[in-house]
């Protein structure tokens, strides 16, 4: 077998929940949307289940997953329902689910259940790819309230810039909320992602949404001191299972872009773009060699990267390669990619994945 691993460090992970929840100060949900960010969404809800507020994932079918093992917490429904048919499956796994348009809210008024729903209605605040407008938030209110079909209403929004924490737009997301929901009969609210509970203590109300922090990855620039709570929850790594010496001058993978400049021993890695590995990683990419610093030389191929090993003279076949995890950050990796830590992270298969 390949001896490409995906260690998930369940530890890791209820820390960093329970960091996130502390920080935030009130309810969390923990976010296991897209396979808990490629980390394994079952799994994750299990090992959270004893102290999560809640859970939250994209749309329906992840949901059911979660409740087909058994995960009874509540579960949020982030992107509402996408056909009124899924509303009978909202009302008999008594799931909650997002209201974030005209479209949605009908659905919900023309619907049966046998219990009122739990709905959470979206407001957009600014960043405009769903919710209601500011000057339609109260018509939608009242429409869910004089529906009957709504037992309880969250008022929630969702940050464009929080991961920018010096730029105004969050709190200019923050006044508009406030004032958008002003006169609306009390009850939850919920406005926080990662970066609003890392960074931005007005952003603290009754829920927070805790998404790629869960996992031990930072969404804010480096250098913050709320970084250092964070423990990364996957260790991907796999092993060097060949060895080319090279004189200078010399082309390494496809598209000859990477050239020895010197006398270069290249290590063949089990790993690719088809693996999760950023196809578009840059020679340069970092990379740690049975603990020491190196990095990637050449094109990602579809199954394998080569790596230096000139500098490290004890390594060889059989190596282990950490490609991401504790010495190196999936985000650095990214940015090698020119893309964000949370990409990698999803696209990770052909994995075998460890729990521990």
């Amino acid at each position: 077998m390949r001896p490409l691993i995906a260690e998930i460090r369940l530890d890791h992970l209820r820390h960093n929940y329970q960091a996130a929840r502390a920080a935030h100060g009130d309810k969390t949900l923990a976010v296991l949307k897209a396979n808990a960010y490629g980390h394994g969404a079952v799994r994750c809800a299990q090992a959270l289940a004893d102290i999560a507020d809640g859970f939250a994932v994209a749309c329906l079918e992840e949901a059911l997953e979660l409740r087909a093992a058994g995960i009874a917490l509540p579960i949020l429904l982030l992107e509402g329902v996408f056909d009124a048919d899924e509303l009978k499956a909202v009302d008999e796994q008594d799931l909650w689910m997002a209201v974030t348009s005209e479209q949605q809210l009908a659905m919900v008024e023309a619907s049966a259940p046998a219990k009122p729903f739990h709905v959470w209605l979206m407001l957009d605040s600014g960043m405009h790819r769903e919710g209601f407008l500011p000057q339609e938030y109260h018509a939608a209110w009242r429409r869910l309230e004089a529906s009957g079909k709504a037992g309880k209403i969250t008022k929630m929004t969702h940050f464009a810039r929080a991961d920018e924490p010096d730029v105004p737009m969050t709190f200019s997301q923050l006044e508009m909320f406030d004032a958008a929901v002003r006169g609306l009969p009390a009850g939850d609210e919920s406005v926080a992602n990662s970066a609003g509970i890392l960074c931005h203590p007005r952003a603290q109300r009754n829920w927070g949404r805790v998404g790629i922090a869960l996992y031990g990855v930072t969404p804010l620039p480096a250098g913050f001191e709320q970084d250092k709570v964070l423990r990364p929850v996957m260790r991907f790594s796999s092993k060097v299972f060949g060895v080319r010496e090279l004189g200078i001058g010399e082309p390494i993978g496809y598209g000859d872009n990477f050239v020895t400049h010197r006398p270069t021993r290249v290590g063949l890695v089990a790993c690719g773009y088809a693996d999760g590995y950023p196809r578009r990683a840059s020679s340069g990419s970092p990379v740690r060699i049975d603990g020491a610093p190196s990095q990637l030389i050449g094109r990602v191929s579809m199954d394998m990267l080569t790596v230096d090993l000139t500098d490290l003279p004890d390594a060889g076949v059989g190596s282990e390669v950490e490609l991401w995890g504790d010495a190196v950050s999936v985000n650095e990796v990214a940015a090698h990619a020119g893309t964000i830590g949370y990409e990698p992270l999803c696209n990770v298969k052909r994995a075998r994945f460890v729990y521990r």
